[in-house]
């Protein structure tokens, strides 16, 4: 066996970014447009799933069945994330991305040839196979090719991704679904995915697998199903309406217990599956803490956004693309300002700015109605939660990475990916069993659509004032217009989509208090400059031979 190589030795890594690593910078970028992309453009088509896939002549489907299309990519991310880590030392980066890669681009094609809302969920988990892979894969390659020095301008580099996703994707699977078809938000990952393939065995230095690690069977036999369970249980309260379901309870009780034992387990083996003992990293646990909170409440509140404005405001899938636009743009101004900053000052001093911006962000949202201004109110506001986004969501990922030894950094960056998942999903469920609950309560919505179906069978209008009377809150907006129909039944959308955009307001109440939370470990970020122990050595054998994937 060969002398261990100290990890200072091997890597030298300059001060200024070099073409060698924008290189390699592309390669993620791409990979993570492709995942990030795709899960914008599949929340602006919602909508449209509900109808294209509703039975033939029947109503449209309801808004948490059409959800899971959403909830079984995060499932699937959530189970193999944790694999990743692994995977990454034993068969090699470069091999494992480029697989993550195919998973992704074949599930994008079976997803344009499904044929019922069952099939697309489906392959929208195959997608997520991939999905889960790319981002964690990405910032491993990305970090071990910046160095400690780098790192936050990098970081703000993958942050492309997340500048591209809000601005492109809704405007992308506007047009396309809008001008073309439904299909082609997932025909367009082939021609992206056969390109992102070819350019990473271009760029990317092939690297030795790391093959001394044994596999954790036992732990992945409670941490995958577990989450998955859990996550299943989480996810099917919209649907069910309740917290105490049985499908609700059954699933997520076995996969918490599951994920319990493993968390005891975990302490066991030399080589967890999932290796908790990172988080005796102070800096670590505290960003993985409000990395969690944070997706809780971020990206359930951002689901439902484009659907407001298609549903209560009654724009196309192409304007409420656009209208999204303005959140990325305030991405972009701070992305790459925060990147910067966080090599330079500590991260604390840093995203609390960001999450004051998007608490502020949210709780404004709580103002809106069926008439409220867009450009005097909607868009400035989406802009100032992009401005807090920017500002925070790369900075604590390099906050955490920054702090570990380089072998640590694929698992670490597992950890943090799996804590955001789990965190985005629980958001998207509760978010959407609040928005599912306050619409149910809205008791005009109800009663004008059963009126409505009513009213297409009645023949004579003698007969409209006993089927009136079934209807109190339909008889009130009809009182109001005398006999003028014309002008009733347009009364009663607007009081349709006035009761819409009540119950969307009452929602936005539940993830602004959820955001404020954030505050809470945000408040122990680092806050002073700490030392980067990504070259430290005393290294075991095993650690100081991983070979340098880019240089």
């Amino acid at each position: 066996m060969s002398a261990p190589v100290s990890a200072p030795a091997a890597i030298e890594y300059p001060e200024k970014i070099d073409g060698a690593v924008l290189k390699v910078a592309g390669v993620v970028v791409l990979g993570a447009i492709m995942s990030i992309l795709d899960i914008t453009v599949v929340n602006v088509a919602l909508p449209t799933f509900q109808k294209v896939f509703a039975p033939e002549g029947g109503e449209p489907l309801a808004y948490s069945t059409v959800a899971w299309t959403v909830t079984a990519y995060t499932l699937a991310l959530a189970t193999v994330i944790p694999l990743t880590g692994w995977a990454a030392d034993r068969f090699g980066t470069k091999r494992l991305y480029m697989l993550a890669l195919v998973l992704f681009t074949l599930g994008s094609t079976l997803c344009a040839m499904a044929s019922s809302i069952e099939l697309l969920i489906a392959f929208r988990a195959l997608q997520g196979l991939g999905g889960g892979m790319l981002m964690p894969l990405g910032m491993t390659i990305m970090t071990k090719a910046a160095g400690p020095q780098r790192m936050g301008r990098l970081m703000a580099i993958l942050g492309v991704p997340m500048l591209l996703g809000p601005i492109g994707g809704p405007i992308l699977g506007g047009y396309l679904i809008e001008h073309h078809s439904w299909h082609w938000i997932f025909l367009i990952n082939l021609p992206i995915g056969i390109l992102a393939l070819a350019y990473s065995a271009w760029a990317l230095k092939a690297d030795k697998p790391h093959p001394s690690e044994s596999f954790d069977w036992v732990g992945m036999l409670m941490l995958s199903p577990g989450l998955a369970l859990f996550l299943y249980g989480i996810s099917s309260i919209p649907g069910e309406g309740t917290f105490f379901s049985s499908k609700v309870i059954i699933p997520g009780t076995i996969g918490l217990l599951l994920v319990i034992g493993f968390v005891f387990y975990s302490f066991k083996p030399k080589h967890p599956l999932l290796d908790l003992r990172l988080f005796k990293n102070r800096n670590l646990t505290v960003a993985a803490l409000t990395m969690f909170l944070f997706a809780l409440a971020f990206f359930g509140g951002l689901l439902i956004v484009p659907t407001y404005f298609q549903e209560v405001r009654g724009e196309s899938t192409t304007d409420a693309g656009l209208l999204m636009a303005a959140q990325g743009l305030g991405a972009m101004v701070t992305m790459p300002i925060a990147g910067a900053l966080v090599d330079k000052f500590p991260v604390g001093r840093i995203v609390p700015f960001g999450l004051v911006a998007i608490v502020t962000g949210m709780f404004l949202l709580t103002q809106i109605d069926a008439h409220t201004s867009y450009w005097g109110y909607i868009l400035p506001v989406l802009f100032l939660m992009g401005l807090g986004m920017g500002g925070t969501m790369m900075p604590i990922m390099t906050s955490a990475l920054k702090s570990l030894r380089a072998h640590d950094v694929a698992r670490g960056s597992t950890l943090l990916n799996i804590t955001q998942q789990i965190g985005s999903s629980m958001g998207v469920a509760i978010i959407s069993v609040f928005l599912t609950t306050g619409i149910k309560n809205q008791a005009i919505i109800s009663q004008a659509q059963a009126f409505g179906d009513a009213a297409k069978k009645v023949t004579n209008p003698a007969e409209m004032p006993a089927l009136l009377a079934k209807f109190p809150e339909v008889a009130k907006v009809f009182a109001k217009f005398g006999t003028d129909q014309a002008a009733a039944q347009a009364g009663l959308l607007e009081a349709v989509r006035d009761g819409l955009a009540v119950a969307f307001s009452h929602t936005f109440w539940v993830a602004a208090f959820l955001v404020l939370l954030t505050l809470v470990p945000a408040a122990f970020l680092p806050r002073k400059s700490e030392e980067s122990h990504f070259l430290d050595d005393g290294v075991d054998e095993d650690d100081a031979q991983v070979p340098v994937l880019m240089h």
